[in-house]
């Protein structure tokens, strides 16, 4: 018989006045694994974050843990009962390394006054270790890429010894690799006992990993049954409450010969080199390869915040000099960061300013005069309504809105100076599916109506293969190839990011 090990009873929540959960009854049970699902707002992360104890009190209804009704008031109290929490967006102090932000809170000492750092790396080590990633434990937070972060954090959980790990998102930032590697670990993590609750919008990896589903709409509880009786297509439409046609839009046939962009033996020692590509008018370019094959950095190299030692970038054929971002924006390139939160937008700025945050002066007829309020007012309802982000009001801060609705904030920031290119770095990390599909349809509208060309950096797969052109192929720093057509396929992009295709060149 399952055992009951978390109950939600008659659970409401709601922020000033606006309710979010609506009578919650749930079971999780000892060593399943749970998938809860449901597009953003359905209030998947706000359910967990009560259990966290990041959210107290509900406004109704109790949670009972093995049996017992508890009061979870803080993170502490939730991790006293062997809850932890993953969360979806980076909880970690930059400025300290690896060890300290995995023992934060939890400290081993040698004796009352003394810390024993020499424990806490080897236990840094081993943790790491599990998921496959070799950090040093002295690292700075701060240098970490965001997928190195991420298993920073489940680290990060891991060492309480959680009996139930709540997983908001774990996947965003990882490949098929790291992905891979985290799945082992969590099935692992199952057969000794612990309960492990999946929070995902990936509803692939949904069906995979998860023994039983939960799928929330508009804050009540739709289906909860075992993962075996649905099908992928089945949890998007109930998530939605609608038909859903395919994902992805048809790829733009009609791209030009002209190229716009282009990268000529780029080097930044030690991160990539040699690099080598182009990109064309009206084309998705995908840059695909496992964490650390240096995409992001190509990214940042373009934009001026690393120092290239060797190489060029052309313009329409001309060379451009890009030593700091706002020389990228005068030249039209766009930039979506991977890191929503740390680079993309300012959670405590309002849905307005974001959008216009870096265009601002274009809203302006002279320079130390007035903003043209009127102007910014429409072209940012404009931004509103066409990726239909759900908020009352321009002037609501960031921090109040979903995930998936910041990442859309996000995006119409990006194009909002009006660039000739758009490089759009993980442009779906933490959306459901159906501001997914908003999303991939929006960016095949910018390419194939209004003429940009987009460079597209993305760790699912599935992505790269439905919207890009081109892929260029990327490991350790280098480009390995590229695929165009028919061979954008996942073994053969997975065959040129392992090394496996220049391994069986060789033989």
């Amino acid at each position: 018989m399952d055992e009951t090990i978390i109950r939600f009873e008659n659970l409401d929540k709601g922020f000033s006045g606006v309710p979010v959960l609506k009578k919650i009854n749930l079971d999780i049970r000892r060593g399943e694994i749970l998938g809860i699902i449901g597009e953003n707002g359905a209030g998947k992360s706000t359910l967990m974050k009560i259990l966290a104890g990041i959210y107290y009190p509900p406004t109704a209804g109790n949670v009972y843990v093995a049996g017992k009704k508890v009061e979870i008031t803080d993170p502490i109290e939730a991790r006293r009962l062997g809850i932890s929490l993953v969360p979806q967006e980076f909880n970690l102090i930059r400025d300290l390394p690896v060890y300290n932000n995995i023992f934060l809170g939890v400290e081993r000492m040698k004796n009352r006054f003394m810390l024993d750092k020499a424990a806490m790396k080897r236990r840094t080590i081993e943790l790491l270790a599990q998921l496959g990633i070799s950090i040093s434990p002295d690292e700075q937070i701060e240098k970490l890429s965001a997928a190195q972060k991420q298993m920073v954090e489940i680290s990060k959980a891991l060492a309480f010894d959680s009996k139930v790990l709540i997983m908001d998102e774990p996947t965003t930032m990882l490949t098929h690799y790291e992905i891979d590697i985290l799945f082992k670990l969590v099935k692992r993590l199952r057969e000794g006992g612990m309960t492990i609750v999946y929070i995902s919008h990936k509803l692939r990896e949904v069906k995979e990993i998860c023994d039983r589903v939960v799928v929330l709409r508009d804050g009540e509880t739709v289906f909860d049954g075992p993962t075996s009786g649905v099908s992928i297509l089945d949890m998007a439409q109930k998530m939605v409450g609608r038909e859903l046609s395919s994902l992805f839009p048809p790829k733009n046939d009609s791209v030009e010969d002209e190229v716009v962009f282009e990268a000529r033996n780029v080097t930044v020692p030690g991160v990539i080199r040699d690099i080598s590509f182009t990109l064309k008018k009206g084309e998705i370019l995908g840059l695909a390869g496992l964490v650390g094959a240096g995409r992001t950095e190509v990214a940042e190299t373009i934009l001026g915040l690393r120092k290239r030692s060797a190489g060029d970038f052309l313009k329409n054929g001309r060379p451009v000099g890009i030593d700091e971002p706002r020389d990228a924006v005068r030249n039209g390139i766009s930039y979506l960061s991977e890191d929503r939160q740390g680079a993309g937008v300012i959670t405590s700025f309002t849905v307005a300013t974001n959008t216009t945050l870096v265009s601002l002066p274009n809203y302006s007829n002279h320079p130390f005069h007035h903003i043209d309020k009127k102007t910014e007012y429409k072209r940012v309802d404009n931004y509103i309504k066409e990726f239909k982000v759900k908020t009352e009001s321009q002037k609501k801060r960031l921090e109040n809105l979903s995930g998936g609705n910041q990442q859309k904030i996000s995006l119409a920031k990006s194009i909002d100076t009006e660039p000739d290119i758009l490089i759009a770095d993980e442009p779906t990390r933490g959306v459901d599916v159906s501001a997914k599909h908003e999303i991939y349809v929006f960016l095949n509208r910018l390419v194939k109506e209004r003429r940009i060309s987009c460079i597209m950096i993305s760790s699912e797969l599935e992505e790269i293969i439905g919207l890009c052109n081109r892929v260029v192929v990327m490991r350790e720093g280098a480009v390995m190839g590229e695929l165009s057509g028919a061979d954008i396929a996942e073994e053969k992009i997975m065959a040129l990011a392992t090394g496996a295709a220049a391994e069986a060149g060789r033989q």
